[in-house]
């Protein structure tokens, strides 16, 4: 259901309050970052772009034929040690904008044919981008929105995009926050992820609504399956399935690639085998998940390289 004019701009006002003190995300860090207080990501009250680009590796219903029009947000609020975008989500570094120069961002992914507006790692900026949204819509932007996060959300944040966002991309990373601890260095990860998973299923259902192939509306959730921990995904997989139900599609992916900093560990330092995969899928299965994407298990290097790419700029 669209938000009027009204309740958008009461929606963005309480986005904007909660940066000062900042309490965004599960972290809670309580710091003012309309003044210029920096807490966990790093971030002031700013917008901070690494790439915006359209996007053909996303799910198909996502990247369509002319691509996503992906915008790769700076910094992250978890800091996971095998995280493929480590060169960006580790960093505050990119273009600094202000909600009107990310406006023109999107109306420009849209006039190159982008199906949508798939915002990465959006979460310690979300008032801004929201802000942002709301001025594009205002100059003809039509495209859905989607919300491309790590799981790691505070409900009380997710219920404030009802209305503006069309369709929810969330990882659920885990079923156990011991794991979640040791690999993103947070210790309350399933609570907020299954909470947050909660609300955008109120908002949008808990399909992806897909017209001429291309998504509209909805939900995807997406799951790495981490290697020698096939223990972990039926975790999640089960509060998928108990949290919301086995109607929700699942993109289960294989692509996990160890990073520098992952190649010295003991289960995260090798790629995925093809047999661990499929006991993950076969389990979806079992439990009834009646949407699936899913991967070819590859052996090429599929980490992306943010340093090769030319500056970001459309200004």
């Amino acid at each position: 259901m669209e938000m009027d004019q009204q309740g958008t701009i009461k929606a963005l006002d309480a986005l904007k309050r909660m940066m000062s003190p900042c309490v965004l995300c599960p972290r809670q860090c309580r710091i003012d970052r309309v003044a210029g207080e920096k807490g966990f990501c790093g971030l002031a009250a700013e917008i901070v772009i690494s790439e915006a680009m359209p996007h053909h590796g996303e799910e198909p219903p996502l990247s369509g034929t002319h691509g996503a029009g992906t915008v790769f947000f700076s910094s992250c609020n978890l800091r996971c040690l095998y995280c493929q975008n480590h060169q960006i989500s580790r960093q505050t570094t990119g273009q600094v904008m202000d909600p009107e120069g990310l406006a023109r961002v999107m109306l420009r992914l849209q006039e190159l044919g982008c199906h949508n507006i798939d915002a990465v790692t959006p979460t310690p900026q979300t008032p801004l981008i929201m802000a942002a949204l709301s001025s594009a819509r205002h100059q003809g932007l039509t495209i859905p929105f989607i919300y491309n996060c790590g799981g790691y959300e505070a409900p009380e944040t997710i219920r404030m995009l009802a209305g503006m966002v069309e369709i929810y991309l969330p990882d659920m990373k885990y079923g156990r926050d011991d794991l979640a601890c040791q690999f993103s260095g947070v210790k309350d990860y399933t609570v907020h992820a299954v909470a947050s998973l909660r609300e955008m299923k109120a908002q949008v259902g808990d399909v992806l609504e897909v017209v001429d192939g291309v998504a509209r509306r909805g939900i995807l959730i997406r799951h790495l399956v981490l290697p020698g921990l096939t223990d972990n995904s039926f975790a999640v997989l089960e509060m998928v399935r108990q949290g919301l139900s086995t109607q929700v599609p699942l993109s289960i992916m294989s692509q996990y690639t160890p990073t520098a900093q992952a190649q010295r560990h003991p289960l995260l330092g090798r790629r995925l085998y093809r047999e661990e995969y499929e006991k993950v899928v076969n389990y979806a299965l079992e439990l009834g998940f009646e949407q699936l994407f899913i991967q070819q298990v590859d052996e090429r290097n599929l980490l992306p390289d943010f340093e090769k790419q030319a500056p970001f700029s459309w200004e």
